[in-house]
């Protein structure tokens, strides 16, 4: 999958070369391109932005500039622009983009982007959350690992996007490793016992209760899907109905 990136900060992106990501691109499953936007304005004193017109606070990142970058670089696929405004990046959204085989990722800054950008390329908003960032670079590293999780190849053998919690329906259930003892803290028994079934019903109990404390959203969403459960699950689910 190649993955384009628009930015005036660039070197922002370090952290999408580095561990899984940096892997994935290394093994050829992911191509990672890009691009500063500022290396194609026109503008003598090198801006792409500039005062709104109709007046208001801040600046405006320019049409020019942008347009002229993505078309020099040949970009193409879904364009996803990362704003506030924009849908809030789910599961399914994650899912239907790493189907792709292109996505193009323009951050802004400052107050904004032209609308004249957006409706040219198409541009689908995407959100992170119900909060204002200084620019698009952050989201957009958010968006990247989000998506690349669900590309085959990018996660290793042991790992799987089908037994994230999140993704279950349930939050994560608390882990622990060495040692067995710290400061008097100890690990849970049952860990130690080496009975997988019943080490898997005790962790499957916590992520029930901790979904119910902390997302009930979540909790009852996860009933409302009336999941196939043992008797025994059965039972510790009656109890934190």
């Amino acid at each position: 999958m190649k993955i384009n990136i628009l930015t005036i900060f660039p070197e922002m992106f370090a952290p999408v070369k580095m561990s899984m990501l940096g892997r994935a691109a290394e093994n050829g499953i992911l191509e990672l391109d890009i691009t500063d936007i500022r290396d194609y304005t026109t503008d003598r004193h090198n801006r792409v932005d500039d005062t709104p017109y109709g007046g208001g606070a801040g600046m405006v990142m320019q049409v020019q500039p942008v347009m002229d970058a993505y078309a020099a670089k040949g970009y193409g696929g879904r364009v996803i622009y990362m704003s506030p405004r924009g849908r809030i990046l789910s599961e399914e959204l994650a899912r239907s983009l790493a189907e792709e085989n292109e996505i193009t990722i323009l951050c802004g800054h400052y107050e904004g982007i032209d609308q004249r950008v957006l409706d040219r390329l198409g541009a689908e908003e995407v959100s992170i959350g119900d909060y204002v960032l200084t620019g698009g670079e952050l989201p957009a590293m958010v968006l990247i690992d989000t998506v690349a999780r669900f590309i085959d190849g990018v996660l290793s053998g042991e790992e799987s996007v089908s037994n994230e919690s999140i993704y279950s329906g349930l939050l994560e259930y608390p882990q622990y490793s060495k040692p067995r003892e710290y400061d008097g803290d100890e690990v849970p028994e049952i860990l130690l016992s080496g009975n997988h079934g019943e080490i898997d019903l005790w962790r499957w109990e916590q992520s029930l209760k901790l979904t119910k404390e902390r997302r009930p959203d979540l909790f009852e969403k996860y009933l409302a899907g009336e999941p196939e459960l043992s008797k025994k699950e059965k039972a510790i689910l009656d109890k934190y109905r």
